[in-house]
């Protein structure tokens, strides 16, 4: 089976400033990677380069700032994972008046994240963790090959964080998370990508990393 994306020898940033020197890595289907590393590191910038070499896939993303539009409702919110499924009028359509059947599509990942019944509430109304879990509902609702997300569970307790990593794993045949917990990324994934001084430093099955490995990451 093809690869998704491969990156070899490559330095990556934004525009003239680098921020990771010599990314060489291969990502196959059906892996679930977990990127560490301290805050600056550079996970960002290496999800929004696959993402970009990705662009041809159909990929759902879960950014840090989660990339609501406050004014709108949960449901709008969720809903934007499918605006490319269909042209501008049925957009429009469901913008103004959406039917019965795609408020019930967007409650069952409502349901899924734990937001039952809030579909028709203001994203500017909603706490941290509740935005950051409208954004895994847009995610779950859009669908694909592959999820990217930077700090998808970050405002969320262990538990309700490990779920819904859990959720995401069962969704999407590949997931490459930055996540901020060392513990949960052992949990969760199969393969660790450990980032440090501008590098990708360590590259690994999860079973080849073991918690005193993966903290000095953060040394």
């Amino acid at each position: 089976m093809a690869a998704l994306v491969s990156l070899s020898g490559e330095r990556l940033g934004w525009g003239e400033i680098p921020v990771l020197g010599d990314v060489t890595l291969t990502i196959e289907p059906g892996e679930r990677i977990a990127l560490l590393g301290r805050s600056g590191v550079g996970k960002s910038t290496l999800l929004a380069a696959l993402a970009q070499r990705l662009a041809a896939r159909r990929v759902a993303l879960v950014p840090q700032d989660h990339g609501l539009v406050g004014p709108l409702s949960v449901f709008h919110n969720v809903w934007m994972g499918r605006l490319d499924d269909a042209g501008t009028a049925r957009n429009l359509r469901i913008l103004l008046r959406p039917s019965a059947q795609e408020r019930a599509q967007v409650e069952t990942v409502l349901t899924r994240v734990g937001l039952t019944g809030m579909g028709r509430r203001r994203v500017a109304q909603l706490s941290g963790g509740q935005r950051q879990r409208v954004a895994l509902a847009r995610a779950l609702l859009r669908g694909g090959e592959v999820v990217l997300g930077d700090e998808p569970v970050s405002a969320l307790d262990p538990s309700q964080a490990a779920a819904l990593l859990g959720d995401l794993a069962a969704s999407f045949p590949t997931s490459v998370l930055a996540l901020h917990d060392v513990t949960l990324a052992r949990q969760t994934a199969t393969r660790i990508l450990g980032l440090k001084g501008g590098r990708i430093v360590l590259d690994a099955p999860v079973a080849d990393c073991p918690r005193d490995r993966l903290m000095d990451l953060y040394a």
